[in-house]
């Protein structure tokens, strides 16, 4: 654990653990292809709204070249994983965000999907790593994205993002290539039958962001260390 703790020393993992009632309220943006942010250009983004503070979340279809074992080198069960770093987004570049698929909430998390969370105890995540699969349900993200008060509410007025519900499916299983182009493939028939009268307005499946809020996202170089996405 302490080859963790002076890796992760200047690191944002995830929020400290929020009240009791937070519930799970994870949605999908899928960038319109009129979105040209390379930060988010193709990007879906797992984005929850927490009690306190603007929403935020990851990109999850931006896998880096770097593997988890070179990160966590003393982890023995990791010496043969696939397992990559993955880009979350270009808030805090210099720290990582655990995201896990298991049955129940691990202590400091917060809940996400049905029983997917993030996690910043590291206890917890060490203790993970020691498994014979250490990467199973797991993704790790480099940074994160998140939105100031009424910021991400005018990216969507403006057409930059689509809504979709989100499910672990698609975070854990599918090919990360492949994530967008099914996405917004399933966005923009959505928004077709919109257009003809049906479906749910943008707005009913947005998450609510609440007054006086602040969640910064200022735009950051990845650290050299970290190489760049494989796309």
């Amino acid at each position: 654990m302490r080859r963790i703790s002076l890796i992760l020393a200047l690191v944002v993992l995830a929020p400290t653990a929020y009240p009791a009632e937070h519930v799970a309220n994870a949605i999908f943006l899928v960038a319109s292809p009129a979105l040209k942010d390379r930060n988010f250009r193709e990007t879906v983004v797992l984005v929850t709204q927490p009690p306190r503070g603007g929403p935020w979340g990851v990109i999850i279809n931006r896998p880096l070249k770097q593997r988890l074992s070179e990160i966590f080198a003393e982890y023995e069960s990791l010496k043969d994983s696939r397992g990559v770093l993955y880009f979350g987004g270009p808030v805090q570049s210099d720290g990582l965000v655990f995201l896990v698929r298991t049955t129940g909430p691990p202590p400091r998390s917060v809940p996400v999907l049905k029983d997917v969370y993030f996690v910043s105890d590291l206890d917890w995540i060490d203790a993970l790593f020691k498994r014979p699969e250490p990467t199973r349900g797991l993704r790790v993200y480099y940074g994160h994205a998140g939105w100031a008060p009424g910021q991400l509410q005018h990216e969507l007025e403006r057409g930059g993002w689509h809504v979709v519900p989100a499910d672990a499916g698609a975070v854990f299983e599918m090919d990360p290539a492949l994530i967008w182009p099914d996405l917004i493939k399933r966005a923009t028939t959505k928004q077709t039958r919109r257009d003809e009268g049906g479906g749910l307005r943008d707005e009913e499946t947005s998450p609510r962001t609440a007054k006086g809020t602040h969640h910064s996202s200022p735009i950051t170089q990845h650290a050299p260390s970290i190489r760049g996405a494989s796309r």
